[in-house]
């Protein structure tokens, strides 16, 4: 985009003004948030909006949270700042988001992990960011920032050109590029089979090229297609399919031109239209009507519209006057949400009364073996929108199809076979789902360490190994490993660490602080996947060390506090060995009709101080003195002759 556009970018702030939508949509307020960029939406509907200052802020039932869940520093100039958001495909087990920013010191871009507290979701674990990439240099412009996840699991992001037109064509340089990271197998981020590996010259981070400033794209969550959105110069704005490998022409080629080399984008508009295109989503929800379905939102920053891309790339206009639009999203609840500048966050949801299509919900088990292998579908928990019954056709991948809501299948040979079920309302409305069966060896697996029976102390540090094998495989290689490890407790689960990818051992410290329940363990999880994509999962508990701590006064029956709440000593309590606890009293207390006075524990702390539970049964004292106690009634006093 022309600079002096490229400043307006920037220079809006957040307002209420609300865009003109077709008849049966309403468009309201969500919140209001100042100089925005990007967002995402948690698998838990939280909605993360990146400002460019530099802070990650948290929309949470529609109010925007005080505290921000990360900042990081960052250079504001120009397109510079916190540019993008993307949550981790196993983010509900590992609580891992990923960020793209440009830093404050020797500016560039760069992608970071950060994690987010097992304690408190709405911030960011501290001490947590680890570096993913360095990805480029950063100018004051063009500096892209959109990422999201493939369904194969790779990470993808776009990265401007740092306003240099050549570095577009150059395979040695990530600026003007689609790149594609592993981030499971950190720190090899590099996936094998991206198009460029083993070129000589050429970055294997980059997936395609030729590109001007992919500020935003989205992938199609049903079909995984990806659409890249390049902001043009001086003529057109591009919608590209992208593909791995190809160019897609910048500086040679705005918009479609006849050079064989490139590949032409699948939709254009010229500066007639709108000169800054910022925001896209694949609708795949059930909330707007069904002529919806597979759609494309794009909107365009500068003249302020939201378009709706038709699957066979035809377009019509959506909504008007939506206040400098940077970012589209579908949530959770199917409204298309928008990020604006000069309007905040808002959504667009339907209120009329059209067909819309009905949601799908697939389950398969087994969903991987050998052959022959029969498998159970069903499609339990699918539903109307508009409470129509629904009937399901089946097609299971490999020329069967069936009907019904729950249905059986035997796959004879082995492969991989994606299965797929739709629902229909009987009105034209429709929803799908599918699965991949992976039929083919199936892999064994032994945690070798710890051993069975393995007992922990809080603060101790766990380490884990173990080997896999695979008839056609052999030997599994460390990338065939996943390791995950819960906390159990009572009859619940809570995430400890991991997932660790790609490695056959590693280990983990337990906390000191935290759970202070005995009733815990922590269960190691080891997946292995061979090359067909065949798994075998097998566990490892590890239980902890116990002690009986009791709590006394002297005198007897005084009043203490075990981590913050009341007691009446003697107490007796059991703890995990190593846990830290706080044990308190007060400095005076009343006892009857006496007063008490602190004066010691019997392991010298503070009258409220901390511990970590012994490992073998202990006793703790509180020790008080007489202040002062009633008088004796003058009927019982004794006079002296």
């Amino acid at each position: 985009m022309p600079v002096s556009l490229a400043l307006a970018l920037w220079l809006y702030s957040p307002g209420s003004r609300a865009a003109t939508v077709p008849a049966g949509f309403e468009d309201v307020a969500v919140q209001s948030v100042g100089s925005p960029t990007a967002m995402a939406f948690a698998p838990d509907g939280r909605i993360f909006v990146c400002q460019q200052e530099g802070k990650l802020r948290v929309v949470k039932n529609g109010t925007l949270l005080a505290s921000s869940f990360y900042s990081v520093s960052v250079a504001v100039d120009g397109e510079r700042g916190l540019l993008g958001v993307a949550f981790d495909p196993d983010f509900a087990n590992n609580g891992f988001i990923y960020i793209y920013y440009t830093t404050s010191s020797n500016p560039h871009n760069r992608i970071s992990r950060i994690r987010a507290s097992a304690t408190n979701p709405d911030v960011a674990e501290s001490n947590s960011e680890v570096l993913m990439l360095d990805v480029a240099s950063a100018t004051g412009y063009h500096n892209g920032g959109a990422m999201a996840f493939g369904l194969e699991g790779m990470l993808y992001v776009g990265v401007g050109e740092a306003h240099t037109s050549a570095n577009s064509q150059n395979l040695g340089v990530l600026e003007g590029k689609m790149l594609r990271l592993d981030v499971a197998r950190y720190p090899q981020v590099i996936p094998s089979d991206n198009p460029f590996v083993g070129v000589s010259g050429a970055r294997g981070e980059i997936w395609a090229l030729g590109l001007r400033n992919p500020f935003t794209f989205a992938v199609d969550p049903v079909s995984g297609k990806i659409h890249i959105n390049d902001v043009g110069q001086s003529t057109r704005e591009e919608i590209n399919l992208g593909q791995a490998g190809k160019n897609f022409g910048w500086p040679t080629c705005e918009g479609t031109c006849s050079n064989p080399s490139f590949t032409n984008p699948i939709h254009t508009y010229g500066r007639s239209d709108g000169a800054c295109i910022a925001g896209g989503a694949f609708y795949r929800a059930n909330q707007f009507p069904s002529t919806y379905d597979g759609a494309y939102f794009f909107a365009d920053y500068s003249s302020s519209w939201i378009r709706v891309l038709k699957p066979d790339n035809t377009w019509t206009g959506f909504a008007t006057g939506a206040g400098s639009p940077i970012d589209l999203d579908v949530g959770p609840d199917g409204s298309l949400y928008y990020l604006a500048r000069s309007a905040g966050l808002r959504r667009i949801r339907y209120v009329g009364t059209s067909n819309r299509n009905p949601s799908a919900v697939l389950s398969a088990s087994p969903s991987n073996g050998v052959a022959p292998l029969n498998v159970s579908f069903s499609a339990q928990g699918s539903s109307d929108p508009d409470g129509d019954s629904l009937t399901y056709v089946w097609n299971f991948g490999d020329g069967a199809t069936a009907t019904g809501l729950s249905v059986s299948h035997t796959y004879a040979a082995t492969g991989n076979y994606l299965a797929r079920v739709t629902a229909s309302d009987g009105r034209g409305g429709q929803g799908s789902n599918s699965v991949v069966i992976r039929l083919g060896s199936v892999p064994t697996a032994v945690i070798a360490t710890p051993a069975a029976g393995a007992l922990f102390s809080a603060g101790e540090t766990i380490n884990f190994s173990g080997t896999g094998s695979d008839s056609g495989d052999g030997t599994l290689p460390a990338r065939a490993f996943t390791w995950t490890v819960l906390l159990h407790h009572d009859v619940h689960t809570h995430p400890a660490f991991g997932p660790y990818r790609g490695v056959r051992n590693g280990s983990f410290t337990i906390p000191t602080t935290g759970e202070t329940s005995d009733n815990i363990k922590f269960v190691i999880y080891l997946t292995v996947t061979n090359s067909t994509g065949g798994t075998y999962s097998t566990t490892r508990e590890v239980l902890p060390r116990k002690a009986t701590v009791t709590l006394a006064t002297v005198p007897v029956g005084l009043r203490l506090t075990l981590d913050g709440q009341p007691v009446v000593a003697p107490y007796t309590f059991t703890g995990v060995v190593g846990m830290e606890r706080e044990l308190g009293t007060t400095s005076n207390q009343l006892a009857g009709a006496s007063t008490y006075q602190f004066f010691s524990w019997s392991d010298g702390g503070a009258y409220i101080h901390r511990i970590a539970t012994p490992p073998t049964n202990t006793s703790f004292t509180a020790s008080f003195r007489l202040l002062s106690r009633p008088s004796a009634p003058a009927s019982l006093r004794v006079v002296a002759p």
